[in-house]
């Protein structure tokens, strides 16, 4: 799609701007067209046996660009809703816009881009195909709220069953106060969890109208006493890895060097690592790999947002 072609979608008329209604329902069209043309293959997805949509779906755009399914759904029905430059970041990536329709998206939405002609990083099949060849090791993609969008095998069972548990839980907040499992699993948990709210609440500073995190946040509170009580001291923490001691309930306790690896030019989505630090902790991930073997013979896709 061309500029020029951006310019006429956004214009009402021939002689003058566009007003927001005209705006929001040529956003709403390109959207839909974008969503449409690209296969659950290509953003790492299974195509599964009953769809009937040409495309991906809009919970699945919804799950990849970590927002509601009933926002995304309105911003498709032309509502007049905002959509923040961060939202349409992550809709760029998810939707695999090259650099003319990212500008094409931010100029239908009224917003200057954050990024202008740089990529958003997504899970790609390359990215994918990087996380199972870093096993044995544990390996996993995840966002700036937390989620867990990939991981391999050996990462899905490092602190509890990752894929046995659904979607909307797959995040490291809600598990590390909420998942019993996981909570048996990390050694230091009143640290890990003042951590883990000082961060999220460092990350959310560029997030705050967002309704994925206000969602996600809102939902920690219903859920979690503990939650409640640390949020409210509003710290923050910064986003540095460390070494982590982890009780693993199949092959005992293990020594980890945890390391963030950015996969773009903000504190966004990352590459995140599990590196043994010792001899019996590598003996340790090598068995727990070998279990996860036995479960799952062919790298499974594990994409999820």
């Amino acid at each position: 799609m061309s500029l020029d072609t951006a310019s006429s979608a956004a214009s009402g008329t021939a002689g003058g701007p566009a007003g927001p209604d005209v705006r929001r329902h040529e956003l709403a069209a390109f959207l839909r067209s974008r969503r449409e043309r690209i296969s659950p293959e290509q953003v790492g997805l299974p195509r599964g046996r009953r769809r009937r949509t040409p495309g991906l779906r809009r919970e699945e755009v919804a799950q990849l660009s970590a927002v509601g399914v009933t926002w995304y759904t309105w911003l498709e029905q032309a509502r007049p809703i905002q959509v923040s430059p961060q939202v349409l970041d992550a809709l760029a990536g998810a939707l695999l816009l090259d650099p003319t329709e990212r500008t094409h998206l931010f100029a239908l939405a009224g917003q200057a881009d954050p990024h202008p002609e740089t990529p958003c990083p997504t899970v790609t099949p390359s990215l994918r195909a990087l996380l199972d060849q870093l096993e044995p090791l544990p390996a996993a993609v995840q966002n700036s709220r937390y989620d867990f969008l990939a991981h391999n095998r050996t990462f899905g069972r490092l602190f509890c069953d990752l894929d046995a548990l659904p979607r909307e839980d797959r995040n490291s907040l809600w598990l590390a106060f909420t998942n019993d499992e996981f909570r048996a699993a990390v050694t230091d948990l009143p640290e890990v969890l003042l951590a883990l709210a000082g961060k999220l609440r460092a990350s959310m500073a560029e997030h705050l109208a967002e309704p994925a995190w206000k969602a996600l946040v809102d939902r920690l509170q219903a859920a979690s006493p503990e939650f409640r009580e640390i949020w409210a001291r509003h710290d923050v923490v910064d986003q540095s890895g460390r070494t982590k001691l982890i009780r693993n309930a199949q092959v005992g306790l293990l020594r980890l060097e945890h390391t963030n690896l950015w996969l773009g030019p903000t504190a966004g989505p990352r590459l995140v690592t599990y590196v043994p630090v010792d001899a019996a902790t590598r003996a340790g991930i090598e068995r727990l790999h070998a279990l996860a073997l036995a479960e799952h013979p062919a790298p499974p896709i594990r994409t999820v947002v």
